[in-house]
C-alpha cells in the first residue's frame, strides 16, 4: 500500500506523459520535483479510502500496544516522504534522471509534431492536383498512426520508470526512517502526507517531525 500511495502522489504532481499538439488531453509535463500527484475523482476516492484504512489501522495498532507500554514512554514521530525525496541528494538525482529520460522522448515527439504540421499544411495547398493531394493524405495517415504508437509507447515507458522509481525509493525511505526511529527510540514514524494529496496527521508537535533527520540518513545510506 505504501508504494501505491507514493505512486498516487507522484502522478498528482507530475503527469508522466509527453506533451503533444495532436492529443492535448494527454497532459503536460512538469518539473520532476513535483513527481509527487490528479488521477481524477475515482483515483482520489481510492486514495481517501486507503488513507482511512491506514488511519484506522494505526489507531487499532496504538490501542493494542498502548497497554503493554503504559509504564514506558511511548514515542511516535512523523515525517514527510515527499520532502525526503525532493530535498535529499539521492532523491534529486533520481528526479533529474527521470526528467532527462522524459525530455529525450519529448524532443522526438516535438519533431514528429512539426513533421505532421508541415505535411498538413502541404495537403491544404490549393495548387495540388487531386492525385498529389491523395498521396499526401495517405502519407499523413501513415505518419499519424506511427506517431500514435510512438506516443503511447513513450508514455508507457515513462510511467514504468515512475513505478520503478516509486518501488525503489519507497524501500530506501523506509530504511532511512527505520534507522532514525531506532536511533532516537521511536516505536513508529508516520508519514504525515501533504495538503494536495492526503493529510493523514492533523496535528503534531514540531519537535516530532523527523523529516530533516530522515533526509540526512537517506543521503548517508544512498551516496
Amino acid at each position: 500500500m505504501r508504494a501505491r500511495y507514493m505512486r498516487s502522489r507522484l502522478r498528482k504532481n507530475y503527469c508522466g506523459t509527453v506533451e503533444n499538439e495532436w492529443y492535448p488531453q494527454r497532459g503536460r509535463q512538469e518539473h520532476p520535483a513535483r513527481v509527487w500527484y490528479s488521477y481524477g475523482a475515482e483515483e482520489d476516492s481510492m486514495d481517501r479510502t486507503r488513507a482511512t484504512s491506514l488511519i484506522s489501522a494505526v489507531a487499532l495498532w496504538l490501542a493494542m500496544v498502548s497497554p503493554g507500554l503504559s509504564d514506558e514512554t511511548f514515542k511516535v514521530a512523523v515525517m514527510n516522504q515527499q520532502v525526503v525525496i525532493e530535498q535529499s541528494k539521492a532523491g534529486k538525482r533520481a528526479l533529474e534522471e527521470l526528467k532527462a529520460y522524459s525530455m529525450t522522448r519529448q524532443k522526438i515527439i516535438n519533431a514528429d509534431d512539426q513533421e505532421l504540421k508541415e505535411l498538413q499544411q502541404a495537403i491544404q495547398d490549393g495548387k495540388l492536383t487531386d492525385r498529389a493531394k491523395q498521396e499526401k493524405q495517405g502519407q499523413f495517415q501513415v505518419k499519424m498512426e506511427a506517431y500514435q504508437r510512438r506516443l503511447a509507447d513513450f508514455n508507457r515507458e515513462i510511467q514504468q520508470k515512475q513505478r520503478e522509481m516509486v518501488v525503489e525509493y519507497s524501500k530506501k525511505v523506509q530504511a532511512a526512517a527505520q534507522a532514525v526511529a531506532e536511533k532516537n527510540g521511536f516505536v513508529a514514524i508516520i508519514d504525515k502526507g501533504v495538503e494536495v494529496a492526503i493529510k493523514i496527521v492533523l496535528y503534531h508537535q514540531p519537535a516530532l517531525d523527523l523529516t530533516d533527520q530522515v533526509v540526512k540518513e537517506f543521503d548517508r545510506q544512498n551516496k
